[in-house]
C-alpha cells in the first residue's frame, strides 16, 4: 500500500519533460485546441515567427521549404511570440493576414504563445526549460527546432540559422528518410 501511494506521489509530481510531447496541448490560430500528434510520423520543423524582425523575411524560406518538403513528410509549424522586442504586436487576425500577404504563408500558424519566461508554454517548457529535451531558452524570433517522426525533438537552431542552412537541410533530409 506505501510503495502505491509512493508511486502515485512520484507520478503525480513527474516533471513536464517526463509527458509525451506529442500529447501537450496548444491551440491552432482559429482557437482549435491540438497537439503534434495531428502531425504524427511527420518531421516538424517548430519555429518562433514575429512580424517585425529583422528576421521576418525566413518567412518566405520557410514557406519555401514547407511547398519543397511537405509530400516528404515535413510541416512547419509557425509560433507567434511577442517574447522579444515586442516584435509580435499584432492579433492572430493581423498575423495571419500578414504571413499571407507578405510571404503567401500556407503552413500551419498556431496561436501566438510565449517561449520563454514564466509564462512559457508547456510544449517550448517541455523542450527547452531547464529539464527540457534539448534545454535552454530561445534567443530571439525564429528559433527552429526540428522534431523527429516520432515526436522526439532532435535539434535546435537560433534565428541566425536560414531555413536555406546546409546544415538544417541536412537534418532534415535525414529525419526524413528515417
Amino acid at each position: 500500500m506505501i510503495k502505491r501511494l509512493l508511486l502515485l506521489i512520484m507520478i503525480s509530481n513527474a516533471p513536464l519533460f517526463a509527458q509525451n510531447l506529442t500529447e501537450i496541448p496548444f491551440k491552432t490560430a482559429e482557437g482549435k485546441i491540438t497537439s503534434l500528434s495531428e502531425y504524427a510520423g511527420k518531421v516538424i520543423l517548430l519555429v518562433n515567427v514575429a512580424s517585425k524582425c529583422g528576421f521576418t523575411g525566413q518567412y518566405a524560406d520557410l514557406q519555401k521549404l514547407y511547398e519543397e518538403k511537405k509530400e516528404q513528410g515535413l510541416v512547419v509549424l509557425g509560433f507567434p511570440s511577442n517574447d522579444f522586442g515586442g516584435q509580435e504586436p499584432g492579433s492572430m487576425e493581423e498575423i495571419q493576414s500578414f504571413c499571407k500577404a507578405n510571404y503567401g504563408v500556407t503552413f500551419p500558424i498556431m496561436e501566438k504563445i510565449h517561449v520563454k519566461g514564466d509564462n512559457q508554454h508547456e510544449l517550448y517548457q517541455a523542450i527547452t526549460g531547464k529539464q527540457g529535451v534539448l534545454p535552454g531558452n530561445i534567443k530571439w524570433n525564429f528559433g527552429k527546432i526540428l522534431i523527429d517522426k516520432t515526436g522526439k525533438p532532435i535539434a535546435k537552431y537560433e534565428a541566425i540559422t536560414s531555413p536555406k542552412s546546409g546544415k538544417l537541410l541536412e537534418a532534415i533530409d535525414l529525419a526524413l528518410k528515417n
